[in-house]
């Protein structure tokens, strides 16, 4: 870690403006932000040339990268997509699982702790994220049904009692046992989300009131208006909507929704309330053809193509190819987003949403110094965090 590092000559996006200036970095955390050319005699200097500096972005929702997936059961699959994912600006990730046996999460688990004593190369670990086991099948999108099950307090007491890196449990909050798994969690200082649900709008109320405060992947296997019988029904979509204080993740790959919902989400949730996420899969980072959603021994067999996985019979996308440069790049360029919210969907609204937005997601000083350099098109050029450079494009 360098000492004292100084990042000049570039358009550095705070929290409420765009300056031309310095970014002074000291033991790895930001020690002033300041317009001009400051002289800070015995620093280390990086020429922004001209370049936005922005704060690191934050993904809350990833499980994989450069061909390696979380579950694919190696420290190396957990310290290579951490490394794929800085160089498209990423500062800080929460690896995420998918529904699995349960020797297999056990693994998983126990492989964060070493990865993430070992990762000096690639993006931070947030904590884990467990997305599943417990979903409704009818909204099971690519999670494998063989696993689906309703909440067991013996299963999931046993769970967290292994490992104390679990920040995020998604699951569905209508299913049996789902309010008490919410609190239990809350109770736990862990974030739940509502995801592969099929819950109506009465049902996520109860839940969100139990701590579901979060809609994991929003639109992606939720609930909307549905009629049962004769009657409709709002769903979850609707809840998050109507609930100012609910948070939403979107995938913003232009793929999974477009131009009109990425708008009609800004325009209702607002910037304080989204957090843009890749929810990528191993070939994020990687060319189009064959992959595998999942780990290498039992995941599900997907096609990645159009900037998208897909299941085979191409009956429903499997996870994102997405990397967070490409995120912001599509709420500017497809949602007529400005810079600075676009950014902050990225950075400090996932960190405020993780409850870390008091050391991350912003440049001001006393922060930590995740810092990433781009250009007008969102091309990164560096990555740092904590004040080491893990990347550096090459010229």
């Amino acid at each position: 870690m360098e000492r004292i590092l100084k990042i000049h000559n570039g358009k550095i996006l705070t929290p409420y403006r765009i300056i031309h200036g310095t970014v002074i970095v000291e033991g790895g955390r930001i020690k002033e932000v300041a317009e001009g050319n400051i002289d800070v005699p015995g620093a280390s200097e990086i020429d922004a040339k001209g370049q936005f500096i922005a704060p690191g972005f934050i993904d809350i929702h990833v499980h994989g990268g450069g061909g390696h997936d979380f579950m694919d059961g190696t420290e190396e699959a957990f310290l290579k997509i951490a490394e794929t994912h800085a160089q498209y600006g990423t500062t800080g990730l929460m690896p995420t699982t998918l529904t699995s046996e349960l020797d297999e999460l056990y693994n998983t688990l126990e492989l964060y702790k070493q990865a993430e004593r070992n990762n000096t190369k690639g993006a931070q670990f947030l904590g884990m994220h467990l997305e599943g086991p417990y979903f409704s099948l009818k909204q099971r999108g690519a999670q494998d049904p063989r696993y689906i099950r309703n909440p067991d307090p013996k299963e999931y007491m046993d769970i967290l009692s292994r490992s104390s890196d679990i920040k995020r449990w998604s699951a569905a909050p209508e299913l049996d046992g789902a309010i008490e798994f919410g609190n239990h969690m809350r109770s736990k200082g862990i974030l739940v989300a509502m995801a592969h649900t099929d819950a109506i709008y009465e049902e996520a109320l109860i839940a969100f009131e139990a701590g579901f405060t979060l809609a994991t992947h929003f639109y992606s296997c939720m609930s909307g208006v549905s009629r049962r019988e004769c009657f409709r029904y709002a769903g979850v979509i609707e809840t998050a909507y109507l609930l100012d204080e609910m948070d939403v993740e979107i995938i913003a790959d232009g793929v999974h929704l477009p131009a009109p919902l990425l708008k009609l989400i800004y325009k209702i949730k607002g910037p304080d309330r989204i957090a843009l996420i890749t929810d990528s899969m191993r070939a994020a980072g990687m060319p189009p053809g064959d992959s595998i959603l999942g780990s290498k021994h039992n995941g599900l067999k997907v096609l990645v193509e159009d900037g998208v996985a897909k299941l085979p019979d191409r009956t429903s996308f499997a996870g994102s190819v997405a990397t967070c440069d490409r995120l912001v790049r599509t709420m500017i360029n497809l949602a007529d987003v400005p810079l600075l919210e676009a950014v902050k969907m990225a950075s400090q609204t996932p960190a405020n949403i993780l409850g870390i937005g008091n050391t991350k997601g912003s440049l001001i000083s006393g922060k930590d110094a995740d810092i990433v350099i781009f250009d007008e098109n969102i091309n990164v050029n560096t990555t740092i965090v904590q004040g080491r450079v893990i990347y550096k494009k090459v010229d």
